[in-house]
């Protein structure tokens, strides 16, 4: 099916066309070598003028201002943009005047990528400014750029700022927003202060399989796919835990991964089917040594990014100094809900869910009941970095048995901006009373529990060779970032979230 143009295309294709006969094709194969960036020169030519005299660069052509014989625009490379200065005399220097007079002036558009030599000078009104030599076409925008304009008291009229629009388009979100590129680099920087922090510590960075044959080490509905060679069932992973403490079985005492984890469940400023976290998991420590290890390594993203441990997030100033307030799971919903659910049984606790106006599903056992009860109630309320910890053992399969307190585990979550961040547990490592945990997940999922956990055997056999004890940590880079970058959706911290086809037939 032939392609429908618009006017705009339709035009650029034609000046794409005449370039061509011209003798200048757009799309050259040889390296276009660069010396400089915008940003540099900006910031150092004004230091020492004796600096940038031979510059090379490219970039887009962002603004074009066509004066006779001599033109300003403005060209944007990956740092920032830079004001260009073209003179037709000097970049064609011989009688042929083409590439000034029909190239430049009239068949270059906005978008379009050429390649400059030149130097760098100060302009009359004082800006600085690359002095063209040369100038090379590298590549012709067949679409036009949404233009954005801002006016004198900094307010941008018709910009590219349709949310939907930006997600599906982010190639073009990053060329007309920049402080979108901002968001994206400043969640570079967390997720290498984080390797950093873990790399000084010498624990080992792993991969693992994204396809598997079971999927575990969470409570969520996976993503099912087919291999046709083997002829079997795969999943995509809903976590990569049980393979990563299946390592420390085999020995090492450290390990961690950054890992796509995906999860057949529904979508929200909070949530994307593929999403990113770290998970890290130590031999010989408990979920208490792994709260203080939290805390430093968020105090030291923090510090790394904004060079302070507060960061606004809207409207409240989030402070990652430490220590972190902490609350048990039964602390925190009889402060504020003003009901003690301790020593309640499932009937109960749906009265009491009954009583606070929440739904509760009927497959839902106990854990589940009280997951809802914290996440209604007493979530979103949590600003500040907050531990939540001692969780029911119906609501944590993986984790140990607390060492006091009967019917409980070891475990926390952190919450901070009234969000869940980061999860830890002591580790289950009995694997008698982990298969037991297992059975009572297949129990629930017989009730239609779809995101009961499955019994995964060959973990069993690991950890009946035997695993030391060990404490194991999830973080949701996504919503860490989300915080760290004051964004207000998760799709604003992804490349390209996933979306609804655009024209649903």
């Amino acid at each position: 099916m032939e392609k429908t143009l618009s006017e705009q295309e339709e035009i650029r294709r034609s000046a794409l066309q005449e370039m061509i006969n011209l003798g200048f094709y757009p799309y050259p194969s040889e390296t276009f070598e660069t010396n400089a960036f915008a940003i540099n020169v900006k910031s150092e030519f004004a230091k020492d003028d004796t600096k940038y005299q031979k510059v090379s660069m490219a970039g887009r052509l962002m603004s074009k201002r066509v004066m006779g014989k001599a033109s300003f625009a403005e060209l944007m490379d990956s740092t920032g943009r830079i004001q260009i200065y073209v003179s037709r005399d000097i970049i064609c220097p011989d009688e042929n005047k083409d590439l000034y007079n029909k190239v430049f002036k009239k068949l270059l558009d906005i978008g379009d990528f050429i390649g400059i030599e030149g130097h760098a000078f100060t302009t009359k009104v004082g800006e600085i400014s690359i002095h063209v030599s040369s100038l090379k076409v590298l590549c012709k925008s067949l679409r036009p750029l949404p233009v954005v304009k801002t006016d004198e008291e900094g307010n941008i009229h018709d910009g590219f700022t349709d949310p939907e629009q930006r997600y599906r388009q982010r190639y073009v979100d990053l060329v007309v927003n920049p402080h979108v590129k901002q968001t994206f680099l400043q969640r570079t920087k967390l997720v290498n202060t984080i390797r950093t922090f873990l790399n000084d510590r010498e624990y080992t960075e792993v991969e693992t399989p994204i396809l598997q044959p079971i999927y575990g080490g969470a409570a969520a509905r996976p993503f099912k796919t087919h291999h046709n060679t083997l002829d079997m069932t795969l999943y995509l992973r809903i976590a990569n835990e049980l393979y990563l403490k299946k390592l420390i079985v085999g020995g090492f005492e450290g390990v961690f991964e950054f890992a796509k984890d995906f999860r057949n469940e529904g979508m929200s400023r909070f949530h994307n089917p593929e999403f990113t976290q770290v998970e890290l998991y130590v031999a010989y420590k408990d979920y208490i040594w792994m709260m203080e290890l939290v805390e430093e390594m968020l105090e030291k993203v923090a510090m790394d990014l904004h060079g302070t441990t507060k960061v606004m997030v809207g409207e409240n100033e989030i402070d990652f100094q430490r220590p972190y307030k902490r609350y048990t799971m039964f602390e925190a919903i009889e402060e504020f809900t003003g009901e003690d659910i301790s020593e309640l049984d499932e009937a109960g606790l749906r009265e009491v869910a009954k009583k606070l106006d929440i739904h509760i599903e009927a497959s839902a056992g106990k854990g589940k009941i009280i997951d809802e009860i914290f996440g209604e109630k007493c979530e979103k309320l949590l600003i500040q970095p907050t531990y939540i910890t001692d969780y029911p053992v119906e609501m944590s399969p993986l984790a140990k048995k607390h060492r006091d307190k009967e019917g409980l585990v070891e475990r926390f979550e952190l919450i901070c901006n009234g969000k869940e961040i980061a999860n830890a547990y002591t580790e289950l490592n009995d694997p008698i009373d982990q298969r037991k945990r297992f059975e009572d997940q297949m129990e629930l999922g017989a009730r239609g529990d779809d995101e009961a956990m499955v019994i995964d055997e060959d973990f069993l056999k690991a950890i009946e060779y035997g695993m030391p004890p060990t404490s194991g940590l999830g973080i949701g880079i996504d919503r860490l970032a989300m915080i760290m970058t004051n964004s207000n959706s998760i799709q604003d911290v992804l490349f390209f979230p996933q979306m609804r086809p655009e024209n649903p037939q």
